[in-house]
């Protein structure tokens, strides 16, 4: 018996001209809000740099800035060395080879899918646009869908409507805000990987404005996190996971528990055990973290722990499915530290147990300051 024929694999995606993207000193008000405090930052050319914060940290006033959609109050917006926005200089949108992808998609709910994913292409001849616009719906595994209304689509293929309408004019730059964040959790990690490939593929500079440090990690080759209208840190998920300037960005990335100690010697004293002090001098104030993640929890049958374990005791066990997450109390400790362990790891009527410290999961801040 003959075997099935291979399945095609869908059609490439146009390659753009790549440019590289630069703020410089950016400064936005919304009346007497200072929403952007003096942003600096470059996106190189064919770069997907992921826009990290939490809600009003103003990830996506810059994202308006970098399209058009807002006219910053000082400072200049490049593109390949390029000024479009400046004190006498202001591009519009039409102008910038952007692609916009919003969070609620904004599809024209009276528009077929190729007429939305057409509907950016007004400076070709209908001909072609409507030829760049099948390639585009075609390349996110749409076609079957080509003739069909935004109401009888699932949120994840919407989604992929809204990401061919953003392709199809081969913009330079594509600026996404939470592309994602109106999926189900079954289907985010599918449709992400799908949008990444094909982004990886168009290799045009993209934004992507994220609150989900997770996401961030997974799409991003750099990271830029916001923090009340400033970046704290930029760089590489593993440069900033672990080497963070300050403990907001600590927690950003990790689940922590934190202690405060003076600095005795060359060592810092916790509930947790003692801890090297590295380069902080003696008598210094410091937040000590140590990431839930970096706790080693065994069972103890009683007697005097093993050297470098901390005795404790379980107080409530949360099951997450692959890793689980405890409570424990130890003397010293005002709270219980939290600790997240593989499920199967602890027999479950343990209760009694002893805790130990990774060391590279143990992050030393001076106190009521933003510098690590």
């Amino acid at each position: 018996m003959a075997s099935a024929p291979a399945k095609a694999p869908p059609p490439r995606t146009g390659v753009t001209f790549a440019a590289e993207l630069t703020f410089e000193g950016i400064h936005l008000h919304y009346g007497p809000v200072h929403t952007l405090k003096g942003i600096s930052l470059t996106v190189r050319a064919g770069e997907i740099l992921c826009l990290l914060g939490p809600s009003g940290s103003g990830k996506t006033s810059l994202l308006r800035v970098a399209a058009g959609l807002e006219r910053q109050t000082a400072g200049r917006v490049l593109m390949n060395g390029r000024e479009v926005a400046g004190p006498s200089v202001f591009e519009p949108p039409e102008k910038r080879s952007v692609g916009l992808m919003f969070q609620d998609f904004a599809l024209f709910p009276h528009m077929t899918v190729a007429q939305n994913v057409r509907f950016g292409l007004t400076d070709m001849a209908a001909r072609i646009a409507a030829g760049e616009a099948q390639l585009a719906i075609d390349r996110v595994g749409l076609g079957h869908h080509v003739n069909s209304y935004p109401d009888v689509l699932s949120g994840g293929e919407q989604q992929r409507v809204a990401l061919a309408r953003a392709l199809a004019p081969r913009p330079s730059v594509m600026l996404m805000d939470e592309p994602f964040s109106g999926l189900d959790t079954r289907l985010k990690d599918s449709v992400r990987a799908e949008t990444l490939a094909i982004l990886r593929e168009m290799r045009a500079t993209t934004i992507v404005v994220t609150h989900d440090a997770e996401e961030a990690m997974r799409l991003g080759d750099r990271i830029a996190l916001l923090d009340r209208g400033r970046i704290v840190q930029a760089g590489t998920a593993d440069e900033i996971y672990h080497d963070p300037a300050n403990l907001f960005v600590a927690g950003f990335f990790s689940e922590l528990n934190t202690f405060d100690a003076r600095v005795e010697g060359n060592g810092v004293e916790t509930p947790l055990g003692r801890f090297d002090a590295g380069r902080h001098a003696p008598g210094s104030e410091l937040t000590v973290a140590i990431r839930t993640a970096g706790l080693d929890v065994a069972a103890h049958g009683g007697g005097m722990p093993p050297p470098g374990t901390v005795p404790g005791r379980i107080t409530a066990r949360r099951f997450l499915g692959v890793s689980e997450q405890l409570l424990i109390a130890i003397q010293g400790a005002d709270k219980p530290v939290s600790a997240r362990i593989r499920a199967d790891e602890l027999a479950r009527d343990a209760r009694d147990v002893t805790i130990s410290v990774r060391n590279g999961d143990i992050l030393l801040f001076e106190s009521g300051r933003e510098s690590a």
